[in-house]
């Protein structure tokens, strides 16, 4: 090796989901190529659906993820209940949002807590957070808990639950079941505020990203669930036509595919969620987006306080349905394929989360595309990690690979949910 050459090896990402590699190549004193290499074999969900009945993708695409499963099973149901033309009751929709809020609560405080908020106070990890601040890590522990009830109980159990289904769920549980579960919300609505407190005191660099940003929007709610796909260029269309504007292409250094929105590298998950539906924040989230956040927020650092934000809302939104909940007369709503193609989208913790399925006059599902958030997210990291590896090119080895896994978890990449991710190499030439 020359002295003008300089190698960085990460072996591994620490507190992200999956395995991968970043290759920097560093010439003439900047970054001229950065490349997120995911380089495990895809895993072929969407072969492996094709052939299977349409009822079956939600348990199927559930596995895909043992983080955020309901995000799964919901754009799963939402897209084959548009090809069935199911129009699911009301009173089912909320269970579907009840359930998803605590997929949001558990997802989220699982990042704040034992992933994300070791960067900012300067620990290796939890466990090391923990010697330090144990009143912390017990908060944290208490809210997953609280979130993990909410899927146990809705959903069967708390990883890849067995309760959903096309159309609504196999059962709905009764009030007086969910009256132990709005006991222990109510105390968890005090420990997610005082999670919104604890991380604004975090010291934030000062960012601001220029990404296209792209979510969903409810027009009488924050858009969990379901809603119209949005963007700040100006985009507002149906779930049918994300495949017009998101076209995905293949790189030369990754098995994941990348993706654009009408031509531009774009951003979905908190970021986009919140900017683009901040308005429509309630209660005690809004207070405290108000007194922490604005209107927008563009500062990928403050991800985690926008993460508390949504905790907040998840856990007061959980609150209301509980409080309004009538058990429906029938769990679920059936119905044969109508249609040949279903679209559907629903607001994953890291983002949107869109399939297709395309059945056959039998119900078989003859193709199906998903594509999750953290593959979208894919090309804006890398172009954040590039800006970062030019205005810190002065760092030694160790510091500046600690930068860009820092700036890689600001982002809460589910990588396995696609293939896998994280062996850094710095080439500096």
């Amino acid at each position: 090796m020359t002295p003008t050459t300089r190698e960085l090896t990460v072996k591994a990402l620490a507190r992200v989901e999956g395995e991968g590699r970043l290759d920097v190549t560093v010439r003439h004193g900047r970054a001229d190529r950065v490349d997120l290499a995911i380089y495990e074999p895809p895993r072929f969900f969407e072969s492996f659906l094709r052939g299977r009945h349409y009822l079956e993708p939600p348990d199927i695409t559930s596995r895909i993820c043992g983080i955020c499963p309901v995000a799964y099973q919901v754009s799963a149901c939402n897209a084959l209940e548009q090809a069935c033309g199911i129009e699911v009751t009301d009173a089912v929709l909320d269970l579907r949002r009840l359930l998803y809020c605590g997929e949001w609560i558990a997802s989220h405080v699982l990042h704040i807590y034992f992933l994300h908020a070791p960067d900012f106070l300067g620990f290796p990890d939890s466990i090391a957070l923990a010697r330090r601040d144990r009143a912390a890590v017990e908060r944290g522990l208490a809210l997953k808990k609280a979130g993990n009830a909410i899927l146990d109980l809705i959903g069967g159990r708390a990883i890849h639950p067995v309760n959903v289904r096309v159309g609504g769920f196999h059962r709905a549980p009764t009030r007086n079941e969910l009256a132990p579960l709005a006991e222990q919300l109510r105390a968890a609505l005090g420990q997610a505020i005082a999670t919104v407190d604890w991380v604004s005191t975090f010291d934030f660099p000062d960012i601001e990203l220029d990404h296209d940003l792209l979510a969903l929007h409810h027009q009488s709610r924050y858009a969990i669930e379901d809603g119209d796909i949005v963007s700040t260029n100006g985009l507002h269309c149906g779930p049918e036509e994300f495949p017009r504007h998101v076209i995905e292409h293949q790189v030369p250094h990754s098995t994941a595919l990348h993706a654009e929105l009408d031509g531009r590298r774009y951003l979905t998950g908190p970021l986009a969620r919140y900017s683009l539906n901040s308005a429509q924040l309630t209660g005690a989230a809004a207070a405290a987006a108000t007194a922490n956040l604005g209107v927008q927020c563009r500062n990928p650092y403050r991800s985690i306080v926008v993460r508390a934000v949504e905790v907040v809302y998840a856990v007061e939104e959980a609150l209301r349905i509980i409080d309004h909940y009538q058990r429906p007369p029938r769990p679920f709503t059936d119905g044969p394929p109508i249609h040949a193609v279903g679209h559907g989208v629903s607001e994953a913790p890291r983002g949107m989360l869109y399939h297709r399925y395309e059945l056959d006059p039998d119900g078989l599902v003859r193709t199906a595309t998903i594509i999750p958030p953290t593959s979208q997210n894919q090309a804006a990291i890398e172009h954040d990690l590039r800006a970062a590896v030019d205005a810190h090119l002065t760092l030694p080895d160790e510091e500046l690979a600690a930068l860009c896994e820092r700036i890689i978890r600001n982002y809460d990449p589910c990588i396995s949910c696609a293939t896998h991710f994280l062996t850094l190499t710095i080439d500096r030439r």
